[in-house]
């Protein structure tokens, strides 16, 4: 019986080690980004590379009521409107941010903190009392010593899914990571400010 779970363990460890000791991480060969939480997950269609989820709220609440209180919400926040319908439904609007690859994270000690800034629009439409965020048109601007380099969504995801340079891919996926978190709280916020709770999740639009 002994000899049975010492190869039963064995095996097991076995798996383990060659999920998470692969040269190319726990992906195989694809690296393995970061995910600020469970509703923020990116979506790649072809070169278009965006955040989008659909979140259901409380049957008194109208698509007016959603209209209107994230209205409130991105002028807030200073974000810039560019177009707003209430009653089609739709409110797009741009920002200009400044973040920091650990700004919201415990690191170690000695690691650097880079600032970076990224330009992105956030579209929500509203239907059968619901809200749909979009955030796409995501543009990085990096500060390099010869000014900053300026990446799309879609360029800093294969800059993170690369298996040639594990450096690239690091830094890459630190940017992501960040950038995903802001956008975690970003959307909590959001949803707060509709309705004080917990969103949940709905495929269907």
């Amino acid at each position: 019986m002994m000899k049975k779970n010492l190869f039963i363990s064995i095996i097991f460890l076995s798996a383990i080690c060659s999920a998470y000791c692969h040269p190319n991480g726990a992906y195989g060969n694809k690296t393995n980004y970061a995910q600020a939480n469970d509703s923020i997950k990116l979506k790649v269609e072809g070169t278009n590379a965006y955040y989008q989820q659909a979140v259901k709220v409380d049957s008194d609440i109208t698509e007016n009521k959603i209209y209107m209180r994230a209205l409130e919400f991105m002028a807030a926040k200073n974000f810039q409107q560019n177009y707003g319908y209430d009653e089609e439904g739709k409110l797009i609007c741009t920002t200009t941010q400044d973040l920091n690859t650990n700004v919201f994270s415990v690191t170690d000690e000695g690691e650097n903190t880079d600032p970076y800034t990224v330009q992105f629009a956030i579209t929500v439409d509203m239907k059968n009392r619901r809200y749909r965020y979009t955030i796409n048109n995501i543009v990085f601007y990096l500060p390099t010593g010869a000014g900053n380099m300026r990446l799309s969504m879609y360029e800093m995801y294969l800059k993170a899914t690369n298996t040639d340079s594990r450096r690239i891919a690091k830094e890459a996926n630190k940017v992501i990571s960040s950038f995903e978190t802001y956008l975690g709280v970003l959307t909590d916020e959001l949803y707060q400010a509709i309705e004080q709770k917990r969103p949940m999740d709905n495929a269907k639009f």
